[in-house]
């Protein structure tokens, strides 16, 4: 599926040095693939403090 995005030509530079890929396509679906990852890593760490505990885990014993 071909689209046509006008994007800025200045980060996307940056982005194609930080990165180490060699195209602009390359670039923009890496990008793209660590946002939606990004974003699902805030849900998770949005759970934190939201779900009950097991009072009886003893995180000392699961170690031996």
């Amino acid at each position: 599926m071909a689209t046509n995005l006008a994007i800025d030509p200045k980060p996307l530079d940056k982005a194609l040095k930080v990165g180490g890929l060699s195209t602009k396509k390359d670039t923009v679906n890496q990008a793209l693939t660590e946002y939606v990852q990004r974003r699902k890593q805030q849900e998770v760490t949005e759970l934190f403090g939201n779900l009950p505990c097991d009072e009886d885990y003893d995180y000392k014993k699961a170690r031996q």
